[in-house]
């Protein structure tokens, strides 16, 4: 999945929808999973990604709403 702006939807990204912070805990797309998100448990979706919000808890993208961006990415170790 792509965020508005044309950057791919990483593992890890933190994001805002609607002034609500979430993050991505795994990206069926480029086949990234956290250990919250096993793949063994969301790859039947087949594609998009997965983002836990504190508001709304976890939502299933397959594209992004208007109002979803990137915040920042995860520090790569």
């Amino acid at each position: 999945m792509r965020y508005p702006d044309g950057r791919i939807a990483r593992l890890g990204d933190e994001v805002s929808l609607a002034g609500n912070s979430g993050k991505v805990v795994c990206s069926i797309d480029t086949r990234e999973y956290s250990d919250t998100c096993k793949e063994e448990h969301w790859s039947y979706l087949q594609k998009g990604v997965v983002i836990e919000f504190d508001a709304f808890g976890l939502i299933h993208y397959e594209e992004a709403e208007a109002d979803l961006s990137l915040v920042r990415r995860r520090e790569q170790i």
